[in-house]
């Protein structure tokens, strides 16, 4: 191989020189593997191993490179998978190009323009090729506006061709349908899909401006000369601007008059009042919207208009003195409007802002015009006339029809059949009536008692069913809040008021000890107590017993149920210490017993009621003779 070292001199015999530090003249390795794949490298160093520059291969060369394959070696190469296709509606979907263009209009029959400029924004729809233009709507321009070409392929020419988006740019014209448009612009999406394409982009120019709408956007003349109110300036200033108020109209004062809301409206352009009725869901009312059309409203008429036939003529400024202005509507004042009687209590941002620019008032806060409702009645049940159960009379006086009240479905499927049954004695002071013997049945699925008296033969009364089953009421409690006897009022030395009888529970079953046992927390200890002192009276051997009780004196069980009986009665009345010692300050020899004249100035003395019955039946009992009464068993009723 031979090199020329030195610059300038031409390749010819005789001008190259062989340069001896070069041995090596094989080509550089292209091929190379890396974990198992062939890998192509470019060459770095030329023959010889000179350095060779980045693009010194020649693009044949290149491609030589680049399409070579080992054929033989490892077959005929793949060819690479087709590209995916994807359609122009999915990939261009929603993509749309926007210019801004004008065109012009000429005007023959109007004097103060020639000619018209018309703004449009032409839409190209890159997924089919198809343009739209649409104007936008100029407020008050008289002139049919909105879509002048539907979307659709627009012809370029007769050929057949139709305009692409390489046609469009800024600053040409494009004709379509007759009409020549100029574009002067278009958007930032637009401008970086035509620079990724490759389209030199034109610079952009301003928007035409139509003459005639920049003559009406100078300020109008000002007059030298004072003038009249000039209405058309009022309707050009005030135009579409409304005075919103809030009202209501109270007429619960006659007959079937209800309050009902409004809605007033004041118009600013010609000073005309308006009246609009608010509706509810099922207000049971036609749907009239209007209450007053608008129109002027009077204010103060004059004299010879009250005999003016209002229904029949309008009302002109002769008969009127002064007319409804805007300062007359303010918010927390009343107003009568064609005899109504109006109450304006709110209005809208726009009114609160007038007023505040226009009369200076700020201050219009919203008045709570609702009203409160009334308490609830409370319902009050008549009194009770003692005929069935209080649960079942008040139900006449909840609906029509009456109901049966609910029952604890629960608590009588858990009791049912559960009996407790209870050996009782009449309380009278009839003789007839002591010996008279009764057994309650209390019914704990219902809460029922029921009064059974077993017959005696030659006794003269005749035995059976003394009472049905029914709820009985405890005395002292309220008709109300009626309190009915429970399992835990029946128990040895309890009495039972039954409808103004009394009676005095003698002895119980089995089955009643057991449930007192397997539900002692419904029980208080007094009834505990008396069942226990039961229980041991009936374990005592019968000869023992028998001793027992001849010793005891006659009327001792009679006398400590009275005593038990005073006690719970009187269970807020306790001063026993205190009768004790006045009773034994008499008593100078502790025999237990004081005259009767003395007992009963003691008991004066603390308030003692002996008007009660139980009371003097106590006394009947603890009295020994006419003279001496034993105050000993007597204190023992009044204390806790």
């Amino acid at each position: 191989m031979v090199s020329n070292p030195v610059h300038g001199l031409p390749f010819l015999p005789g001008t190259s020189f062989k340069d001896p530090t070069k041995t090596a003249f094989h080509r550089s390795q292209t091929l190379g593997y890396r974990n198992g794949y062939a890998v192509v490298r470019r060459p770095t160093v030329g023959i010889g191993g000179e350095r060779l520059q980045v693009n010194q291969l020649s693009p044949a060369e290149l491609d030589e490179l680049a399409n070579k394959a080992p054929v033989l070696t490892y077959g005929q190469p793949k060819q690479a998978p087709p590209a995916e296709f994807i359609p122009a509606h999915v990939a261009f979907d929603k993509k749309v190009l926007k210019f801004d263009a004008y065109f012009q209009e000429d005007v023959p029959i109007s004097s103060e323009e020639h000619y018209r400029i018309r703004q449009v924004k032409i839409y190209y729809y890159l997924e089919d090729d198809s343009i739209s233009v649409m104007e936008p709507v100029v407020e008050n321009s008289g002139i049919p506006q909105g879509k002048l070409i539907k979307r659709q392929r627009i012809a370029k020419n007769d050929v057949g061709d139709h305009y692409h988006w390489k046609d469009l740019n800024r600053g040409i014209d494009i004709t379509m349908y007759g009409k020549t448009f100029r574009i002067v612009d278009y958007d930032h999406f637009t401008q970086v899909y035509l620079e990724s394409q490759g389209i030199e982009l034109n610079p952009p120019e301003k928007m035409a401006l139509d003459p005639y709408t920049e003559l009406r956007k100078q300020p109008p003349r000002k007059y030298v000369t004072p003038s009249d109110f000039d209405q058309l300036k009022q309707f050009l200033t005030f135009d579409k601007q409304v005075l919103r108020f809030y009202a209501i109209w109270d007429d619960t004062d006659s007959m079937f008059g209800e309050c009902r809301t409004y809605i007033i409206h004041y118009y600013l352009m010609d000073d005309t009042v308006e009246i609009r009725e608010v509706h509810e869901r099922n207000d049971g009312r036609d749907p009239f919207p209007l209450l007053m059309n608008r129109q002027h409203m009077p204010k103060v008429l004059t004299e010879n208009a009250k005999n003016f036939p209002q229904c029949v003529l309008e009302i002109s400024d002769q008969e009127v003195l002064e007319w409804y202005t805007a300062k007359d509507f303010i918010v927390g004042k009343p107003l009568t409007i064609l005899g109504r009687n109006f109450f304006i209590y709110d209005c809208d941002p726009f009114t609160r802002q007038f007023y505040k620019e226009k009369f200076g008032i700020s201050d219009l806060p919203r008045i709570d015009v609702s009203k409160q409702e009334p308490p609830p009645v409370k319902q009050e049940l008549p009194p009770y006339n003692g005929y069935g159960l209080i649960e079942d009379s008040a139900q006449n006086c909840f609906a029509l029809i009456p109901k049966a009240p609910r029952k604890d479905v629960i608590k009588m499927l858990m009791n049912d059949n559960k009996v407790l049954r209870y050996l009782a004695a009449l309380e009278s002071p009839i003789p007839e009536d002591k010996d008279r013997r009764f057994i309650f049945s209390y019914f704990l699925a219902t809460d029922m008692i029921s009064i059974f008296e077993p017959p005696v033969r030659n006794s003269g009364i005749i035995g059976g069913k003394y009472l049905g089953r029914t709820r009985v009421i405890k005395p002292f409690s309220e008709a109300e809040n009626p309190i009915y006897y429970g399992p835990s009022d029946f128990f040895i030395g309890a009495v039972i008021d039954v409808f103004g009888h009394r009676f005095i529970i003698l002895d119980i079953d089995e089955y009643v000890l057991k449930y007192m046992e397997s539900n002692a927390a419904q029980y208080s200890p007094e009834a505990l107590s008396s069942i226990q002192n039961h229980v041991r009276k009936q374990e005592i051997p019968a000869p023992e017993l028998e001793n027992k009780q001849a010793k005891e004196e006659p009327g001792k069980q009679e006398l400590e149920a009275l005593i038990y009986t005073v006690q719970k009665q009187l269970k807020d009345y306790s001063c026993k210490d205190n009768i004790h010692e006045a009773f034994q300050a008499h008593d100078k020899e502790a025999l237990g017993y004081v005259d009767r004249e003395t007992f009963f100035k003691i008991c004066e003395s603390f308030n003692i009621p002996i008007d009660d019955s139980l009371v003097k039946e106590l006394i009947r009992m603890c009295s020994h003779g006419e003279d001496r009464i034993d105050y000993y068993n007597f204190v023992r009723a009044f204390s806790n």
